[in-house]
């Protein structure tokens, strides 16, 4: 077990927010105290001390002499820096110091005393480390010294260069004496493996290099990303040493907003006061929303970057970042949150120039209420709405979409005559009482379409509103008439009577636009007449404003469940929390889990999901590897759930308790991952409802219970209970209801539900809805490995996700079915595939003889073709031992302890994180909607462009089937999807392996070979 790790992830520090002073700009003691006293008045907490030895002045302004003689008199530091510690105590601030690694003088008395110590770099000297370097006892010592003489914390430039054991043994031991002591890495110029080598370190924040961010490029995420698996994000406003540079209002905005602690280490123009101090004050005001990690929510290149943090109790900031000065979208900033939130609800902070940031909250969504019955309309008996897409069986079950996307609405409407018709779409989340309108427009062959955003997470409905336009038919007539010559006089007496009937009903905005041309006909020439009734602001305002003869609305409204992003876009990984020790022979805990949170983190994933981990019965118990004969100390399967320590609402005890369980919950979501648990509705031989409730369950005549089959498997240690048994309606319904309420109430939002082909359709859509109805935020993925119509009927009754045949699809061609089975069938507006490239119960035969190139192959194709991807822990590491014949693993987690070597040759880590890096940045990866297939010419190889609704962002993926010979294809570019033609240059960012290049013409050959990378991935570049 990583011990530091687990230290780490539990602490959680406080924000920060800190006042660099640079004494060596300072005269006298006198000019830093009165530094000192300012950042207090500007709501700082904390002092960092930039680097106060002597230097050589002869080199570097920053190539320190002696790291224990402070500047500019080269007295002894310690008293100095007590007395500067003092001063900060008297303001009520912590005092922290700046120390490099680095940069160290050749001249520097310790390098005189110590040259083994040191080594050379291209920035100076650099303290070496190791056996032959200097000895942690001297850093254990020097830091012992500092805190005796007051100080609160270290803030160490290049930390990428102590070894991480011996940097968590130093904060470690500093905490041990002063528990507010606050560690700081700032691994500037550091590679990515480096800043992903402080994990475990445990430094309380860790510095981003934002401040060397230009507001457009597309690395600011990723270094985001790589920080938050090691600690927490420092921020500084101004890139070090730079501190004469005027800090733009939205360095400043950013540098607040994203670091649990920021550092202001530039001077403070008198323009910027105000703003500085409003942000040090909005960051105590919402400690706990500053607490967390930051995320950056809009896609690569945006017009406007979009950072959001989030509190425990869903409130939270956003800041909308725009360098150009251009005032951010409202719109598109609703769209970005709401796929995070329930209710996004923005209200701008004042203070800022080019930066907005906005306040967002959530709010609980009432109870849905069913729809009324069916009626008809009398007022409309000659309009028919028709064809209503979207739409599941008619209204009868909702259509699934995600909050901030936009939902399309199309309609057939008929009516006799020639006469034109005017239609509304109308839209609202349930228990709304006032629709929202938006104009429907028509097509073409009496369809019509209008589209509405989904702006929060619950259930929403829609209907359609239609009516003769007898002022739009009126305005198309008269124009044809007078367009053919013919005398319209008493057609301008009828327009006039039409303007007056609309403008005693209008409203103000309306009425002022019909009034005004009312007046002026009247000094018009019929010509001139015609030309004003036939305007196109007159034919709008009278949409509004008159009579709507022959409404007719589409009863009932037709449902659709606005579900948060993670119900269509998450990557899913799948761990035997018993496994996490690291040793076969001890049982896990959830104190290993933790430990192992910034791994699984730096690979990208964002739901960490668990088999049962409740009690595990002990009649009929499983052993290794299915065996019907458990030894002493076999585990057992977890999914034979129940004993004498509880059921369904109770936690394995050798995992640990429920507080145990709670601080798991919390570090997962300090490192941006979600638990899911395993919803199994089956029950050991001695689970406590056996002898509680033995009405919900059928006994056989001899008293005995039949066990649980699924042929041609067979499950000795399971029993299954009776949903229409006497007894069980409706007390086992509400028991299994409440389970999963008890969870939920435990911070738990995703239950994958095991088998539920097995149990009643009623009772699957009676729990989902009531659950959904408080907790719309709540996703149920359906684990039914069956027939395609059962798994299609689950998805409609309310299942957010499936499994799918993914795994089975071993070829291009039927890889290409399957996709359009799924994209351009009905089932596209309720059945959301998740693609699991493997199971603790499906161990594919492709991955059992292909070796590493086959694993890369069915990674890229989950990762690309879905939104949703899953792995079951060992396939990063090439895992496919299996039993012969079989599709299961040999020594399954199922029925023993598994230790991993996560380290191991051959690994595919670093590829999966990577893939779901490219998902996370490119939207068009983040549904397995918008797939178009490209020709080519090989049969082992499959060719697609996935796109994002309005094309922002098209991404090109070829995948060779082949893991072990070479492969080569000629492609037929379809270039005028791409607005080119056969002459023109696309332009192309190979996203695996960073490079740019241009092709020219429809036909480009692409290669695959399987020992490097048996697939591509492109983004076009406009």
């Amino acid at each position: 077990m990583n011990e530091p790790a687990a230290t780490t992830a539990n602490r959680a520090p406080a924000p920060v927010s800190i006042r660099r002073i640079d004494p060596l700009a300072s005269a006298t003691f006198d000019d830093v105290a009165t530094q000192i006293a300012d950042a207090a008045d500007l709501g700082f907490d904390t002092i960092l001390i930039g680097g106060p030895f002597a230097t050589d002045p002869s080199r570097d302004a920053a190539s320190e002499l002696d790291p224990l003689l402070i500047a500019p008199d080269g007295g002894p530091s310690m008293p100095a820096l007590a007395r500067l510690a003092g001063e900060a105590r008297r303001h009520g601030l912590a005092m922290c110091l700046e120390l490099r690694l680095d940069q160290v003088a050749p001249g520097a008395a310790l390098v005189r005393r110590h040259p083994g110590w040191f080594t050379y770099t291209a920035d100076g000297l650099a303290f070496r480390f190791g056996a032959d370097g200097v000895p942690d006892a001297w850093w254990n010592d020097l830091v012992l010294r500092l805190q005796e003489h007051g100080l609160d914390g270290l803030c160490l430039l290049g930390a990428h260069r102590m070894p991480v054991a011996a940097a968590a043994r130093l904060n470690r031991d500093a905490r041990a004496r002063n528990p507010g002591w606050t560690a700081i890495a700032a691994p500037f110029g550091a590679a990515p493996p480096q800043i992903a080598g402080l994990v475990g370190g445990e430094f309380d924040h860790i510095a981003a290099s934002s401040c060397w961010w230009d507001g457009e490029a597309a690395w600011l995420a990723d270094d985001l990303e790589r920080i938050a698996c090691a600690g927490n994000v420092a921020s500084f406003a101004v890139p070090p040493l730079a501190a004469s540079q005027t800090v733009a209002d939205w360095r400043l905005a950013l540098a607040g907003f994203l670091g649990t602690a920021w550092v202001m280490n530039a001077a403070i123009p008198p323009r910027q006061r105000a703003a500085v101090t409003a942000l040090n004050s909005l960051r105590r005001t919402e400690r706990e929303v500053f607490a967390g990690r930051p995320f950056s929510l809009a896609p690569p290149h945006a017009a406007t970057s979009l950072f959001a943090r989030f509190g425990a109790d869903g409130r939270g900031l956003a800041l909308a970042c725009s360098p150009t000065g251009a005032e951010p979208d409202r719109h598109e900033l609703h769209a970005f949150l709401a796929g995070r939130a329930a209710a996004p609800v923005p209200v701008p902070l004042e203070g800022w120039n080019a930066a907005g940031l906005a306040w967002f909250t959530t709010s609980p969504l009432p109870a849905h209420h069913s729809p009324e019955s069916p009626r008809h309309s009398v007022d409309a008996p000659r309009i028919a709405i028709e064809a209503i897409a979207p739409a599941v069986d008619g209204g009868r079950f909702p259509v699934k979409r995600m909050a901030g996307e936009d939902v399309t609405v199309e309609a057939d409407l008929l009516c006799d005559g020639h006469g034109r018709l005017a239609a509304d779409l109308l839209w609202r989340m349930s228990g709304e009482p006032a629709w929202r309108r938006a104009p429907m427009a028509a097509i073409g062959n009496d369809r019509w379409r209008a589209q509405f955003g989904l702006s929060a997470i619950g259930r929403a409905e829609f209907t359609i509103e239609a009516w003769v336009d007898r002022y739009g038919t009126f305005a198309d007539e008269l124009a044809k008439k007078h367009e053919a010559g013919l005398d319209v006089r008493l057609e301008l007496v009828e327009g006039r009577q039409l303007l007056d009937a609309a403008i005693a009903r209008a409203g103000e905005e309306a009425r002022t636009i019909l009034a005004e041309c009312r007046a002026g006909l009247e000094r018009c020439a019929p010509g001139e007449q015609v030309g004003k009734l036939t305007a196109p602001a007159i034919i709008a305002a009278m949409r509004d404003a008159e009579e709507r003869r022959f409404l007719a609305r589409h009863e009932p409204a037709l449902p659709i469940d606005s579900e948060r992003r993670a119900a269509g876009f998450a990557s899913w990984y799948e761990i035997f929390p018993r496994s996490q020790s690291g040793d076969a022979d001890r049982h896990g805990t959830f104190d290993d889990v933790i430990a192992a949170l910034p791994r699984i983190r730096a690979m990208g994933f964002d739901v960490l999901y668990f088999p049962p981990i409740h009690p595990i019965g002990r009649k009929n118990r499983k052993g290794p590897n299915n065996t019907l004969v458990a030894n002493p100390g076999d585990p057992g399967s977890p999914y034979a759930i129940g004993g004498a320590e509880g059921g369904h609402d109770a936690i394995h005890p050798e995992l640990g308790s429920f507080d145990d369980f709670r601080r798991l919950i919390s570090a997962a979501a300090g490192q941006g991952l979600e638990i899911a648990l395993d919803f199994a509705i089956q029950c050991a031989p001695d689970h406590p409802w056996l002898a509680e409730h033995p009405e919900w369950f059928d006994w056989r005549p001899d008293g005995s219970i039949k066990y649980a089959e699924n042929p041609p498997k067979k499950y000795q240690d399971i029993v299954n209970v009776d949903f229409y048994a006497d007894g069980a309606q409706p007390a086992l319904w509400h028991a299994l209801r409440d389970i999963v309420l008890f969870w939920i109430r435990e911070g738990i939002r995703i239950f994958r539900v095991d088998n539920p082909h097995t149990k009643p359709f009623p009772f699957w859509e009676w729990l989902i809805a009531d659950i959904r109805r408080n907790h719309p935020d709540v996703i149920f993925l359906s684990e039914a490995f069956t027939r395609p119509k059962i798994m299609h009927r689950l998805a409609k009754i309310g299942f957010s996700q499936s499994y799918t045949y993914f795994t089975w699809r071993n070829s291009a061609d039927e890889m290409k079915n399957y996709l359009v089975e799924l994209t351009q069938s009905s089932t596209r507006d309720y059945f959301r595939p998740h693609f699991f490239v493997n199971t603790p119960d499906i161990n594919p035969a492709f991955l059992q003889t292909c070796s590493r190139p086959g694993f890369l192959i069915r990674a890229a194709l989950a990762a690309t073709l879905s939104g949703l991807w899953g792995v079951y822990n060992g396939f990063e590491l090439c895992e496919a031992a299996a039993p012969p014949g079989t599709e299961e693993y040999l020594d399954s987690e199922k029925y023993q302890i598994r230790s991993w070597d996560y380290g191991r040759s051959g690994n595919i880590v670093a590829e999966i994180s990577l893939l779901n890096r490219i998902r996370r940045q490119n939207p068009a990866l983040q549904s397995h909607l918008g797939v178009h297939f490209i020709d080519c010419d090989n049969d082992n190889v499959l060719c697609f462009e996935k796109a994002s609704p309005d094309r922002s962002n098209i991404v090109l993926v070829a995948i060779s089937f082949d893991p072990r010979q070479w492969q080569t294809t000629r492609i037929d570019l379809p270039l005028e999807r791409y607005g080119s033609s056969g002459r023109d240059a696309l332009h192309l960012e190979d996203l695996m392996r960073g490079v740019a290049f241009t092709w020219h013409g429809r036909q480009q050959v692409v290669d695959f070979d399987p020992g490097e990378l048996p697939f591509s991935i492109w983004r076009i570049r406009k």
